[in-house]
């Protein structure tokens, strides 16, 4: 390969980490104003529906937040001769511990939710059904900026729109278990929405995690 044609690719690739760090950038700010939100109004409610969805996306935040850093760190030390690393195994590192982060959260939510199914507390369904519904909308919103093709992916963009996609099927399964208890006075269908979402958002992390620890260690099949 020419050096023109590795300065172009090394080019290509630089434009689109820029655009990445920029969306994810905006995704942090849009979903840490939306988790103050549900926090503020779960103590103003008493609910402690909405106080546990917002604390479940300050999870996500912490981990969008941290494939910001990354991004923001692989753009300012490539700029500079005093250190030398690989940025894409930077991007990866994020990814894999976003990805940590995240199978921590699916945990959390089936422990809270097997001990909510077995002990059923009385919940302000139109309160949770409202901020459920605020949630899915920002999600769908930030899915839509983080969205990138997979010849452009890494798995740094890669974290976060797995967590992004993680809160929306939350807030679609909430919506959902949320109506059909209001309706039918069942508590324990929202227990079991979140035992269902932190089986799926498993399967994910895990997913990531493998990927991740691929690139990290240079996980290659060796030639027969």
């Amino acid at each position: 390969m020419s050096i023109a044609n590795r300065n172009g690719t090394s080019e290509h690739h630089h434009d689109h980490s820029n655009i990445h760090e920029s969306k994810t950038r905006i995704v942090v700010i849009i979903t840490t104003l939306t988790m103050v939100v549900e926090i503020f109004f779960g103590y103003w409610t008493n609910s402690m529906a909405l106080l546990a969805d917002g604390f479940h996306m300050s999870s996500h935040a912490f981990a969008l937040g941290l494939s910001w850093l990354a991004y923001v760190l692989a753009r300012k030390y490539a700029k500079t001769e005093t250190f030398s690393f690989k940025k894409e195994k930077l991007l990866a590192l994020s990814g894999f511990t976003s990805a940590i982060v995240l199978q921590i959260v699916a945990i959390t939510m089936a422990i809270q939710s097997v001990e909510r199914l077995l002990n059923p507390l009385e919940i302000k369904f139109g309160e949770a059904i409202f901020v459920a519904f605020i949630g899915l909308i920002v999600n769908v919103v930030s899915a839509i900026a983080l969205h990138h093709d997979k010849e452009h992916s890494d798995h740094n963009i890669r974290s976060a729109y797995l967590h992004v996609l993680a809160d929306g099927l939350t807030s679609v399964t909430a919506i959902i278990a949320l109506t059909a208890g209001m309706f039918y006075n069942l508590y324990s269908l929202d227990a079991i929405s979140g035992i269902l979402s932190s089986l799926i958002i498993t399967r994910w992390a895990v997913e990531l995690i493998v990927s991740s620890g691929k690139e990290l260690i240079e996980f290659k099949r060796c030639p027969a």
